[in-house]
């Protein structure tokens, strides 16, 4: 698969969620939306995020935006994150890791010499008309809603 690139058509996907819930490209057709992909559940990089993202949420819904987190994790791990902080945006499970792969960031991590496969925490905003407008590599948590805020004030 080849890298995606601002101005290049979001990749498809649907993807059972938090609350319930499933999210789809074809359900958010019209609307700008904000996927950001991140590696487990609960561990303290995803959970800075993610509390940054739901704080986020007032100005980023005056600006029209959705906001979507996808992970590997299984929906009862997502659900479980989800209650225990309170986060009213859906947390979607990407267990067969499709979307991560037609978004690429299911790639080989290293730790400590030791190759494996794992999440990129990688984000990308797509605009209303399912084209990418922004893409974020390699997210550092505690500064990503603020980005996301001026990319997507800027759409």
């Amino acid at each position: 698969m080849t890298e995606l690139a601002v101005g290049d058509v979001a990749p498809p996907f649907d993807l059972p969620a938090s609350g319930g819930r499933s999210v789809s490209s074809a359900g958010l057709k019209g609307r700008p939306f904000l996927l950001y992909f991140y590696p487990k559940a609960d561990t303290s990089g995803c959970t800075v995020q993610a509390l940054g993202m739901e704080e986020a949420l007032p100005e980023l819904g005056t600006l029209g935006l959705e906001v979507i987190g996808i992970s590997p994790d299984p929906m009862n791990a997502i659900e479980k994150f989800a209650r225990k902080h309170s986060l009213t945006f859906p947390l979607a499970s990407d267990a067969e890791k499709q979307a991560a792969a037609a978004y690429g960031t299911w790639v080989e991590k290293s730790m400590y010499g030791r190759k494996y496969m794992g999440m990129e925490r990688s984000s990308f905003l797509v605009d209303r008309e399912g084209r990418i407008a922004a893409i974020w590599r390699k997210v550092k948590p505690a500064e990503h809603a603020r980005q996301v805020m001026e990319a997507a004030s800027r759409l």
